[in-house]
């Protein structure tokens, strides 16, 4: 018997022992009861994986590119026109920003679109895509802020500190609305938390640019503008590395950080009547908040095997959110080899 799970209700998920990815407390001996909007078609046929991927998530990553472009238009022509290395370097940032937004708007835009006879999982994981190559122009943005800063630390250039303070306290505040409107997205998505991060740096980027231009203005000492910028780019680069590893395990894969998967197997056979055993499980994530699992059961003798299947979904849905599980019932009651795990040891 092979079935489907086929909830694909909005479940928040709980932290399980060990987890790092969200900070709720998980009880493996008793499963938690959350509410849920159990409005999928059950049946394989109807069976959709078209993605609900919230039209709030669009509007304020648009609204974001829209304060980011235009800001950085600005924020360019005034560093270069003042010689400051911060501004040019927070007006690099706001132009990865902008297009990490239109990457983020667009992956959601098309993320929108059902599955395929060749997109089975329909397209969700653009999200991700777009997630990985912000970190990488993240990764970019910093060493050239790096480089720069060594270049002026080296050779001291002069700094108009009154423009550059200006467009400084100004890109502060549009930094801070467009950070306050993607805090009405979902703070949890890798992509909102991508141009976040972004967003974060920008508003550092020109903290420090109003440093560097008081420092200049009360003393007259040219090489704080590098400095500052490059303790910018550090912080960046602490971001990138955040936001690189969180896409890449999604990419690659990975278990979700709510979920220990040692842990499934005991949990199930201790919560789910008429569960034996549970073997050959697999965890991953579709992209973020979707995590998915496979796995095969063993029914004890005398067990209802479509009542053990479903009780087996229920207790994956509310223990750990995966809300979409495939079951297979071993009928051999023999363990077999995983075709994924690893070789067998030659006896």
């Amino acid at each position: 018997m092979h079935t489907h799970g086929g909830n694909e209700a909005d479940a928040r998920p709980l932290a399980g022992s060990g987890a790092t990815g969200h900070g709720h407390a998980h009880d493996h001996d008793h499963p938690h009861t959350h509410e849920h909007d159990h409005d999928h078609d059950h049946s394989h046929a109807g069976h959709s994986h078209a993605p609900k991927v919230s039209a709030n998530n669009e509007r304020v990553v648009l609204i974001g590119f829209a304060l980011t472009a235009g800001f950085m238009l600005v924020e360019l022509v005034a560093g270069y026109l003042s010689g400051s290395l911060a501004l040019i370097a927070d007006a690099g940032h706001m132009l990865t920003d902008a297009a990490a937004l239109l990457l983020a708007w667009a992956a959601f835009r098309f993320g929108r679109r059902a599955s395929d006879a060749t997109h089975t999982f329909g397209f969700m994981r653009l999200e991700v895509v777009a997630g990985l190559v912000n970190a990488l122009t993240l990764f970019a943005l910093a060493g050239w802020i790096l480089f720069e800063a060594v270049q002026r630390v080296l050779s001291p250039q002069p700094v108009l500190a009154g423009p550059m303070l200006v467009v400084a306290i100004l890109g502060l505040g549009v930094n801070l609305l467009v950070f306050r409107t993607l805090q009405g997205g979902d703070k949890e998505h890798v992509n909102i938390r991508g141009a976040a991060l972004h967003v974060l740096g920008d508003l550092l980027g020109s903290a420090a640019a109003i440093i560097a231009a008081v420092a200049i203005w009360l003393t007259g000492w040219m090489p704080i503008d590098p400095i500052l910028s490059s303790l910018v780019s550090l912080l960046i680069l602490r971001s990138a590395w955040s936001l690189l590893r969180n896409s890449l395990q999604i990419l690659m894969e990975g278990a979700p950080g709510n979920v220990v998967v040692e842990e499934i197997g005991p949990y199930l056979t201790k919560t789910v009547p008429g569960l034996a055993a549970v073997r050959h499980i697999h965890v991953w994530s579709i992209t973020s908040n979707k995590p998915l699992a496979t796995l095969e059961i063993a029914l004890a003798p005398g067990a209802d095997p479509a009542a053990v299947t479903m009780a087996t979904k229920a207790a994956l849905l509310e223990a750990y959110g995966i809300a979409h599980s495939t079951v297979e019932i071993d009928w051999s009651r023999s363990p077999s080899q995983c075709a994924l795990g690893p070789a067998p040891t030659p006896a």
